[in-house]
């Protein structure tokens, strides 16, 4: 049974609450991508992308085709509001990340801005502190659907969950392929989707000094054809990072809910992640980790970071935090785990889930790194058993189920097979975990745990993960070497 205290409180671990009518997550690009789609079909007035990055030759749906649509995102949109005389379309994009789009070739963006003129406009955000990002990857469409995530809309995310080797589908507009890549995002509606368009709105506002009235209540339903709710009728907590910047405080309800939702836990914690450096994050699962009857942790991360430059320094507090987990970790009860595909390719981990017993579910952009809990701009979406009185029983099983459902994609099962197991298997992710991906294939592999020589003292925040501002021209500096060694990589690849 759930806690009787309430997570998700306004002021402290989230922004707002609000009801959504339907919420269900999405698993994988592929996904994603075919249901975005679908639903911009359906917007008649306003839809407002807020993002890291975007890029407009992606096809949405690869391998589904609209006849008499153009398959790239760009003339996509440029098609849409010609048909659609009362749409307006808007994209904000954090300003540095307008290195990586340029070096990608994504101008046709602009291009797009003086074709469309007045119903299509795309600006960059440079509201934020010196070396912070924007990272908030969010879509509202007419107020009435939003989606909010991990799955920026540019290239090196589509795939399917099956992650298959050697997936045609998967290349770069330029032609190059890139690795299996699992990311997750979430789709509400309702008030909770009208929320995401007030913050939304402000971003835009901050960003650009131009006040976007809402649109006016809609009667029309976008919600994607085939896509099943999860959960219906649900409180859905908004929950932000924003650093201090000019004359607004630091906003840290991203890392108020992870350790609140860590305090609560009593049988398991199960996080996927892109990262796992967040010194808080890491002292609270610590903290856990040392009681007497501890909650299982699982950690699915990818077994490496992007590029040289993150993993000089995800990479390094990752190890670190291993250390210091193994430390403390007197039970066994922690373990990290890195996804393969069939044939023994890492799988990239973009995803950051949150599930805490049965009890919350939490998916957003924040990762477990300390930029995502005080210098970045983040927004994750929670509910929980709490929030739905009388219902909890019908929460719960719906949350085992979609863990269930991640853990059948990484260990090439079904989730049928997942719940059977963890249940004869007392309630243990771990025991399940080990006892399922000993069959090989498509699977999980365990991130070795350190052999603890006692508590490694973890550092302040890395160059590159810092838990404070550093100075922007060794930010951008830090962002073009980056860029330039993986086109030299790729050049001699």
């Amino acid at each position: 049974m759930a806690s009787d205290s309430r997570l998700l409180v306004p002021g402290t671990t989230t922004w707002r609450n609000a009801r959504a009518d339907r919420l269900t997550p999405i698993v994988d690009a592929a996904a994603y991508f075919r249901h975005l789609r679908t639903a911009l079909l359906h917007a008649r007035s306003s839809v407002l992308f807020i993002g890291w990055e975007f890029d407009t030759r992606i096809k949405l749906a690869p391998d589904d085709p609209v006849a008499g649509l153009p398959e790239e995102l760009g003339p996509f949109l440029s098609e849409l509001i010609h048909r659609r005389p009362g749409l307006s379309v808007r994209v904000l994009q954090w300003n540095l990340g307008l290195l990586g789009t340029l070096l990608r070739g994504t101008t046709p963006f602009y291009l797009l801005n003086w074709m469309s003129a007045r119903r299509f406009t795309f600006r960059l955000d440079g509201a934020h502190p010196a070396g912070a990002s924007h990272h908030q990857k969010i879509v509202v469409i007419d107020d009435v659907l939003a989606f909010c995530g991990g799955i920026d809309v540019t290239d090196d995310r589509w795939d399917t969950s099956e992650h298959r080797d050697g997936d045609g589908h998967r290349v770069r507009p330029s032609g190059r392929t890139y690795a299996p890549f699992h990311d997750a995002t979430v789709a509400v509606d309702g008030d909770a989707a009208a929320a995401l368009g007030d913050l939304a709105r402000e971003r835009w506002r901050r960003a650009t000094g131009e006040r976007i009235a809402p649109p006016a209540p809609a009667k029309h339903d976008t919600w994607p054809a085939g896509l099943a709710p999860l959960l219906r009728d649900v409180e859905v907590g908004i929950t932000r990072t924003e650093p201090a910047y000019r004359d607004r405080p630091a906003i840290r309800e991203v890392e108020q809910l992870y350790l609140a939702a860590i305090q609560r836990a009593r049988r398991t914690i199960y996080f996927e992640s892109q990262y796992f450096a967040a010194r808080c994050i890491v002292e609270a699962l610590a903290g856990r980790l040392a009681e007497t009857n501890p909650p299982e942790v699982v950690i699915v991360n990818p077994d490496r970071a992007r590029g040289w430059l993150e993993e000089s320094a995800m990479g390094r507090g990752r190890t670190r935090a291993l250390h210091y987990l193994a430390a403390a970790d007197h039970s066994g009860r922690c373990r990290f785990y890195q996804p393969i595909t069939a044939g023994g390719a890492p799988i990239y981990v973009h995803a950051k889930v949150m599930i805490v017993d049965d009890d919350v579910l939490r998916i957003g952009s924040s990762n477990l790194n300390n930029r995502s809990m005080g210098f970045d701009t983040e927004c994750d979406l929670a509910v929980e058993a709490a929030g739905m009185p009388g219902r909890e029983a019908a929460f719960a099983a719906t949350v085992r189920a979609f863990r269930a459902r991640l853990l059948a994609e990484h260990l090439g099962t079904v989730a049928e097979v997942v719940e059977v197991a963890v249940q004869d298997d007392g309630g243990s992710l771990i025991r399940t975990i080990e006892q399922l991906r000993a069959r090989g294939g498509k699977t999980l592999v365990p991130i070795e745990m350190p052999k603890s020589a006692g508590i490694v003292p973890l550092p302040d925040g890395e160059l590159l993960d810092p838990e404070q501002a550093e100075p922007v021209w060794r930010a951008a500096w830090h962002a073009a070497r980056g860029r330039i060694a993986s086109l030299r990589r790729r050049a001699s690849s």
